[in-house]
């Protein structure tokens, strides 16, 4: 008690060196609480939306899926259950960038993308064994237009995922989540490669279906690079 009867004499005798700031003296103190008290209400915002971007997309992913493990059930395409692994892998990485939002850990963010690159990575690791399997042991799917249409879906619902996580990861300042846009994007361009096996194959070039494999190795190992740079460079930020 004694001592905040001190602290009030003192900010009364410190404002009467200069009248003008002695009355206002409860205002900056009163703003100083609200900015603080401001910026709690923000990290809790950024975690609640954060959090609700990461289950809108699981939830998107969590459809396409369905829709292609049924047309998997129809065609036993095994291109297509590479992109049901693929959207697996995705759904796996989005769980510690939820959690990370809901504890309102940078840290953790931040090890979540580090962990996404490093599942983009495996991405491409598993596109190119695949082609090199299906050049050294060629095999062709049948029902090619169910097939199309399958990768159709997973194309749709994994470029909605990539669009609502990247939007997200702009407006939250979260490279993490902008990886995990990238890892979605990925899983896109592995569905678009299963239409364009599709339509290699019923044109009578199986032959392509591996090569095709092989650029989107290319493709996923650019993305591997660019999310690292994201990631990284707000490290180093």
């Amino acid at each position: 008690m004694p001592s905040s009867t001190y602290e009030l004499v003192e900010g009364e005798m410190h404002s009467h060196g200069a009248v003008r700031h002695a009355h206002p003296h409860a205002g900056p103190h009163e703003h100083s609480h609200d900015h603080s008290h401001g910026l709690v209400d923000a990290s809790i915002k950024r975690s609640r939306e954060g959090v609700r971007t990461v289950a809108l997309a699981l939830a998107i992913l969590a459809c396409t899926a369905v829709a292609q493990a049924l047309v998997f059930a129809l065609t036993g395409s095994l291109a297509l259950l590479a992109d049901l692994i693929h959207n697996g892998g995705d759904a796996l990485t989005a769980i510690p960038l939820g959690i990370a939002f809901a504890l309102r850990s940078e840290r953790a963010e931040r090890l979540a993308g580090l962990a996404v690159v490093a599942a983009i990575f495996i991405s491409a690791c598993v596109a190119a064994y695949e082609s090199i399997v299906r050049l050294i042991h060629p095999s062709t799917p049948t029902h090619l237009v169910v097939l199309a249409l399958a990768g159709a879906v997973g194309f749709a619902g994994n470029w909605l995922a990539a669009l609502v996580r990247t939007r997200a990861g702009h407006r939250l300042d979260s490279p993490a989540l902008i990886a995990d846009g990238d890892h979605a994007r990925v899983d896109a361009y592995v569905s678009l490669a299963v239409i364009a096996s599709a339509v290699a194959i019923a044109a009578g070039a199986p032959i392509l279906d591996p090569i095709i494999g092989l650029c989107m190795t290319a493709v996923i190992l650019r993305i591997t690079r660019s999310s690292w740079q994201t990631v990284r460079g707000h490290d180093h930020h």
